[in-house]
Formats: structure tokens, C-alpha cells, sequence
């Protein structure tokens, strides 16, 4: 807005947003800087034009308003609303001092093209909670504010009233956590401010436990209202959410309530299109109409594309929208079948993104997803939808496929490793199960918490999952499911040191592999088995056992499976005595791990790798190893694991022993070297 020359200057600025995000307060405060800084020598008009209300302030009203404040009134006033207008525009076009024009709260254009000047000298500013497409603006849209904003805004409110209220200072999580629930919204946030200035005797803590227990914190806000704001508006959010959903139009307001009812906080196009039982063109459409009302957040992907734009909607409009919902019993069963609608979407590509994970050469080739980087890429994208759709598994209407999903997840949680993702969806479809009397559902339910349990140490419940699973699998006859479960616990009770009890458990599993001809459940029935006998020092049965298992992944050619296979064959080499044979098992190991991008494992290889050297009495190629395990283990998220391989890398000398000079093959590959390096570019842009 500063007095710039007429070919460069920037006469009409909108300021929009969603209802209560600060936009006249932003309109008023830059005006003041403005007319401060002496660019607007002729003052500022000001016109609420109230476009949200019921009963909005047209043009002709405004002009009236804005004729009084130019000093046209009374008897000089225009009888006609044409001639009303040339007047206006006669008076600016002749007033010198350069004036700012705000119009307030514009909900659609008639109320304020007839009210712009007409001339290049002033300049205009539009507050709206719709984007004025029709006009060449220059627009300035407004988000939330950032959580440390949030805090500062509510910590100077209290401040301005008493500055002997140290709440914020005594309580930051409590008030991080009331910022959260206002969702960052400035008017939210006042009216937390004006209710903790009320319960001055109180802590931000009871405010906050106070909002949480009401469910609705839209609801309960404006339960405690502090009256009007500095502009004689009133602070209340459901009003204003209200005015922003009466005036959309049908099928808007319909997408709106369904989007309110998403399982998680953004949700991709094709899952909304779903929701809505609408073809994706037809819900991009109206999506967009609700972005430009600010109602719906577009939130682009990777690849530009529309599939890859994510749409979020704010915390309070949820609330709100699910309100609606909850309040009428015809838009409930609509909001229920719309669920049930959006619930099998989840399921039916979970379990497809699940068969590309575990696809094997000689399988029908799975649908959907044409590799794993592609399924893994979007169940990454829609992983909290996907986790919220599965704790739907709670209520009954939806229990059965809420079950399913909850089951087709494991290998993407555990592969992410999300484990408190994993047990929190799994005891869900457990309790879910057992109500249904669904034994084969709550079997694999029982399983995959087991699995969980044990990747966070919480060992002894993981063999308690693991033999409910069992024992429900015995009862049903499910010979397969019993296999899994004997292996599962085997893997359990090594875990717990008990290792004769794993042998056999493991030996269970790979006799029912065997007997079935399931050779994929044999390999992995071996590689555990191996596992346990080297923990029992059997080491040439360990061994043995691994290269068995070595040559039935490679039979079936599964690739990730043969580097498991790989890395269990050179812990128990390494445990013989035969050190370079088990680097080189390593190695291949770690091709593999780094041919799937699994950069834990490939954590755990360069772990083993560093340990092999360090036995071999190469210090420094361990050191170099360590570090690498260290960047590794960064980039995928294990920064406990990162943190342990950098202290035994300082524990260790940098310089090479003469043993160990110019045997340039045991570092590790150039080619790993280069993707670890174009790896931790990538995290680090």
C-alpha cells in the first residue's frame, strides 16, 4: 500500500481468510502503520460491510456512509442513489491527499465494485472470507498462526490485564496444549484469554482438561464469551461458522458435513471422492469452491498432480461439521453410510498396497500399485487416515472391515516401524474381534500385537499375544495361522532368553511349514530356528539351518527375504570364528537392504559390519562402518540407534592398522556410498 508511482502501484489488496482468523484486525493495524508512515495523508474511510450477517450492508447503504464521512449529508446529499455515486467518485477524484479505502467483511462483489474509486490515486483494501477471483487483487490469505504466535498472543492478553499473571511462564505445555485445541485460530484464542482472565484463580490446566472433556471446543468457547471485540463484534466461533455454511450451496454444504467426518486430519482425493460417493472431477470441483471460501486447506504433494493434493480441514470447522451431523438424525445415517463408504475405500487399497509389499515372483502380479515404492508412497500419504479408520474397529457398525484393515497394516507399520501406530490398531481389532466372536480375525489381531510388543521391549506381553493366537488358531484348526504363532513365540521367547523353549516353538512352526509345502513359512520357520540355536551356542545347526533358509528364499526369489537370510548366515559365521565369510555375507546383505531403500536394516547390516572388523582387529575401518551405521539409522528415524553407533565409533582409533591397509573390499560399497550420501541430502533439503 505504499504511495508507489501509478504504473507500479498495487490499487486494490484483499486480505482473506477463514471467519475469526484476524483479518480486520490485520486491515486496521496496517492501516494505522500506514497513515503513520504518512503514506495516507488523507486518512482512512472505513465501511463494515457485514456480508456474513443476515442482513447485509448492500452498496447503496455503504455509499450513504461513506458520502457522511467525506462531509456530504443531510440537505447537500443527492436524492438518488446514481447521482449518490458520481458525487462519491467526484470527491475522491478531486480530494489530493491520498486516502485509504477499507471495506470490511465482503461476502460477495456488488456489495463493493460500485464502491471502488474509479481513480489510480487512493488505494483499497478488502477483508472477505471468499477469494475475489473477479477482480485483478493482489491477495494476501491468511493462515493459523504458528504455535509459538499462538502462545505469544494469549501470553500478552493476559499480560495487558494483570502482568503479574505468570500462568504462561508457570504452565508453557498447558498453554501449548489450549493453543492446539483453538486450533491456532486468533479469535479462539481471545476467547480463551478472556475465560483464563475470568479464572484468574485458576491454572491454564483446568481450562484446558475443561475443553477436553466438553469434546466440542467451538461449543464450549462460546459457552464463556467475553462479549464484543474492539470493533463491537461479538466473540463467539459458532455464529461465525454458522454464517460461512448457510450460504454454501447444497452439495458444498453436504462435502463439508462428510469431510468433517474423515478419519484423519488431511485426506486425499480419491478417498474424499469415496466419502462423497462423487466421481474425483466432480469433488475436485466443489473442493476447490470450498477452498476459495476457505472452509477446506488445499495441501499439494510431491508430483503436482490433482491426485496428489490433500485437502485439510481446520480442528473447529470439523468440530463444528460433525456437530451438524450429530444433531440430525437424517445427516447422521447419511454421515454413517458415507464412513462406511470411506472405510472400504481404506481397506480395499490398504490390503492391495499390502500385496505389492509382500508380492513374490510367480504371483499374480497385485492390482493398483505397480511397485512397492509406489504403495509404500501412498500409504505413507493417508497413514493417519488409515489408523483412524482402523480404531473405528470400536464401533460395531463398522467393526468387521475395521478389523480387516487394521490387519493388512502390519507389514507397512512394521516396515515404517510406527509400532505405537501398530499396537495401538491391533489391540483395537483384538477387542473389536473377540466381541464379534471372529477367532481367525482375533488370532491375527493377537499376532500382530505380539509383533509389536516385542520390537519396543515389552517382551513378556509379546508371549502372552502370541500364545492367546495360538491357542485361538488350535481351537479353529486354522494349521496355518498355528505355524505363524508357533513362530511368532519362538521368536518371542528367545527374546526373553528363553532359548530351548524358542527351539521348539520353532521347530513347531517349521514342521506344520513342511507338512503344508508352504516353503516361503519354511524359510522363515529356518532363519528363526537358526537364530535360536546360535543363541544356544549350536552354532554349525545355526548355520546349517540359515543356508537352508538362504536357499529357499532364493528358490522363490524373494529378494528382501534373502537378505535377512543373508545377515543371520553371517552373525552365526561370525559367531564360528569365520569372520571374512560373514563380512561377505554382510555385504550382500546390505545390497539388498539398499536396493529397497530399508535403511534401518541397512542400519542394522552396517552395525554387524562394524562389529566383524572390529573382531578382525581393524579398528578404523570399524570406526568408518560405525559412522555410516550412525547417518544410516538418522535418516530412518532411530536416532537412539544413531546416537550408540556414533559413541563406539569415538571409542574406537581413526587410524588404519598396517593389517588392515589397501583391502579397499572390505569398505563398504562405492555405490552404497553414494545413495547414503544422496540419502542424508535429501533429508537435510
Amino acid at each position: 500500500m505504499a504511495p508507489d508511482s501509478a504504473d507500479s502501484a498495487v490499487l486494490i489488496s484483499a486480505v482473506t481468510g477463514m471467519g475469526g482468523i484476524g483479518k480486520t484486525a490485520l486491515a486496521v493495524e496496517a492501516a494505522h502503520r500506514a497513515c503513520g508512515q504518512g503514506w495516507f495523508p488523507g486518512g482512512t474511510l472505513f465501511v463494515d460491510l457485514r456480508g456474513y450477517d443476515d442482513d447485509p450492508v448492500t452498496a447503496d447503504q455503504a455509499v450513504l456512509a461513506l458520502l457522511d464521512a467525506l462531509g456530504v449529508r443531510d440537505r447537500d446529499l443527492p436524492p438518488t442513489a446514481e447521482r449518490q455515486y458520481d458525487t462519491y467518485r467526484a470527491l475522491l477524484a478531486d480530494r489530493r491527499d491520498r486516502t485509504l479505502l477499507i471495506l470490511d467483511n465482503a461476502s460477495d462483489p456488488s456489495q463493493y465494485l460500485p464502491l471502488l474509486p474509479g481513480t489510480d490515486h487512493h488505494r483499497v483494501l478488502i477483508t472477505s472470507r471468499d477469494r475475489p477471483d473477479a477482480l485483478p487483487v493482489r491477495l494476501i490469505d491468511l493462515e493459523t498462526l504458528a504455535p509459538d504466535d499462538s502462545v505469544a498472543l494469549v501470553t500478552c492478553a493476559l499480560h495487558d490485564t494483570d502482568e503479574r499473571d505468570d500462568r504462561p511462564a508457570r504452565e508453557p505445555d498447558a498453554l501449548r496444549e489450549l493453543a492446539d485445541l483453538c486450533g491456532h485460530l486468533p479469535l479462539a484464542l481471545h476467547i480463551a484469554a478472556g475465560m483464563l482472565r475470568r479464572r484468574r484463580h485458576r491454572d491454564i490446566a483446568s481450562l484446558v482438561a475443561d475443553i477436553r472433556e466438553a469434546g466440542d471446543a467451538a461449543a464450549f468457547l462460546d459457552g464463556g464469551s467475553p462479549g464484543t471485540d474492539l470493533y463491537g463484534r461479538s466473540l463467539a466461533l459458532r455464529p461465525v461458522l454458522e454464517t460461512s455454511y448457510r450460504r454454501l450451496p447444497a452439495e458444498q454444504a453436504r462435502l463439508l458435513r462428510l469431510l468433517c467426518l474423515a478419519p484423519g486430519a488431511e485426506t486425499g482425493t480419491e478417498a474424499i471422492a469415496a466419502l462423497a460417493d462423487l466421481d474425483v472431477k466432480s469433488v475436485v470441483a466443489l473442493l476447490e469452491d470450498l477452498a476459495a471460501s476457505y472452509l477446506v486447506t488445499p495441501v499439494r504433494g510431491g508430483n503436482g498432480t490433482t491426485a496428489a493434493v490433500r485437502w485439510r480441514v481446520h480442528d473447529l470447522v470439523r468440530g463444528f461439521g460433525a456437530g451438524m451431523v450429530a444433531g440430525n438424525a437424517e445427516l447422521r445415517e447419511e454421515g454413517e453410510a458415507a464412513r462406511e463408504r470411506v472405510l472400504g475405500f481404506y481397506y480395499r487399497w490398504a490390503d492391495a498396497a499390502d500385496d505389492r509389499l509382500q508380492w513374490l515372483p510367480g504371483r499374480a502380479e497385485p492390482e493398483r500399485f505397480v511397485d512397492r515404492g509406489h504403495a509404500l508412497a501412498w500409504l505413507d500419504s493417508e497413514r493417519a487416515g488409515l489408523v483412524a479408520a482402523a480404531l473405528w474397529a470400536r464401533e460395531v457398525r463398522y467393526a468387521d472391515t475395521a478389523v480387516r484393515l487394521a490387519l493388512c497394516l502390519w507389514t507397512y507399520l512394521h516396515w515404517r516401524r510406527y509400532f505405537d501406530d501398530w499396537i495401538t490398531v491391533s489391540r483395537a481389532a483384538q477387542e473389536a474381534a473377540h466381541r464379534a466372536g471372529n477367532r481367525h480375525g482375533e488370532a491375527g489381531a493377537w499376532n500382530n500385537l505380539g509383533l509389536a510388543l516385542k520390537e519396543v521391549g515389552r517382551v513378556e506381553e509379546a508371549i502372552d499375544g502370541h500364545t492367546r493366537a495360538l491357542d485361538l488358531c488350535q481351537a479353529a484348526g486354522d494349521r496355518h495361522g498355528e505355524a505363524v504363532a508357533w513362530n511368532n513365540l519362538g521368536s518371542a521367547l528367545r527374546e526373553a532368553g528363553r532359548v530351548e523353549e524358542a527351539i521348539d516353538a520353532h521347530t513347531r512352526a517349521l514342521d506344520l511349514r513342511q507338512t503344508a509345502g508352504d516353503h516361503h513359512g519354511e524359510a522363515s520357520a529356518w532363519n528363526n530356528l537358526g537364530s535360536a540355536l546360535g543363541q544356544a551356542g549350536r552354532v554349525e545347526e545355526a548355520i546349517d539351518a540359515h543356508t537352508r533358509a538362504l536357499d529357499l528364499r532364493q528358490t522363490a526369489g524373494d529378494h528382501h527375504g534373502e537378505a535377512s537370510a543373508w545377515n543371520n548366515l553371517g552373525s552365526a559365521l561370525e559367531q564360528a570364528g569365520r569372520v571374512e565369510e560373514a563380512i561377505e555375507a554382510y555385504g550382500k546383505a546390505l545390497g539388498i537392504y539398499q536396493e529397497f531403500e530399508d535403511w534401518y536394516r541397512a542400519g542394522q547390516i552396517l552395525h554387524n559390519l562394524a562389529r566383524a572388523h572390529e573382531d578382525a582387529g581393524r579398528p578404523a575401518d570399524a570406526r568408518a562402518y560405525w559412522l555410516q551405521s550412525a547417518d544410516v539409522y538418522t535418516c530412518a528415524n532411530a536416532p537412539t540407534e544413531a546416537a550408540q553407533a556414533r559413541t563406539w565409533a569415538a571409542e574406537l582409533p581413526e587410524q588404519r592398522t598396517p593389517a588392515s591397509q589397501g583391502k579397499r573390499e572390505d569398505h563398504p560399497p562405492r555405490r552404497l556410498q553414494e545413495a547414503l550420501r544422496a540419502l542424508i541430502r535429501a533429508v537435510k533439503s
